[in-house]
């Protein structure tokens, strides 16, 4: 598939260094990485959107289940600096650490990391874009998780970068639907116990 390459709505800074500007994901590279396709991605969009309620610079990042079910969720506003795949490594990285345990000890991830980003601009790929791409992959790495799709929420619609796919709402400025429209919430956790106390806060988030 051929995808759109817009300058980025982060531009890098002509001062930023050949480490900075090599941690981002080109498109091509980013579709040959074996990334899970996701099977309802509306549904996962459109239930974190009524969760989280996103506005640019928002970024939502996600951890579903084997079968999809959202186990738990968090979301924060991107700060106004260069677009650099370590510093976003680093805030994705924190926010699985608050609403969820890690995966190491297994062998191979069972649960898989998304991200949705809103921003302004339109669907195509930006070098910001590129940069929460190589944060993501990095960030499942270091908490054992499978590193998912990567959304973004523009004023035009929802994309999955990498796979064509998208829709038209929810947008940037939609309000959010119903759950009943769109998913129903995740039921709590029957394990005790610490972990369970964190997905039950993330569930009620």
């Amino acid at each position: 598939m051929t995808l759109g390459i817009a300058p980025s709505s982060a531009p890098l800074s002509t001062s930023t260094s050949a480490a900075s500007s090599n941690r981002l994901l080109e498109p091509a590279e980013w579709a040959s990485a074996g990334i899970p396709l996701l099977r309802s991605p509306r549904e996962v969009v459109s239930g974190l959107h009524t969760r989280h309620r996103p506005t640019p610079d928002t970024a939502i990042v996600a951890v579903l289940d084997p079968d999809e079910r959202l186990l738990a969720s968090a979301s924060f506003t991107r700060r106004q600096a260069q677009a650099d795949g370590w510093m976003f490594r680093n805030a994705l990285l924190a926010q699985l650490r608050r609403v969820i345990p890690h995966d190491l000890r297994r062998r191979t991830p069972v649960r898989t990391a998304v991200l949705l980003y809103c921003r302004e601009g339109d669907a195509r790929w930006t070098e910001e874009d590129g940069a929460w791409m190589w944060g993501l992959r990095d960030a499942c790495t270091l908490h054992g998780l499978r590193c998912g799709a990567y959304i973004t929420l523009t004023r035009d619609g929802w994309q999955v970068l990498g796979e064509g796919r998208g829709g038209r709402r929810p947008h940037a400025g939609s309000p959010p639907e119903p759950f009943g429209l769109s998913e129903a919430p995740p039921p709590l956790p029957r394990t005790g116990g610490a972990a369970s106390e964190v997905l039950r806060r993330a569930a009620a988030r």
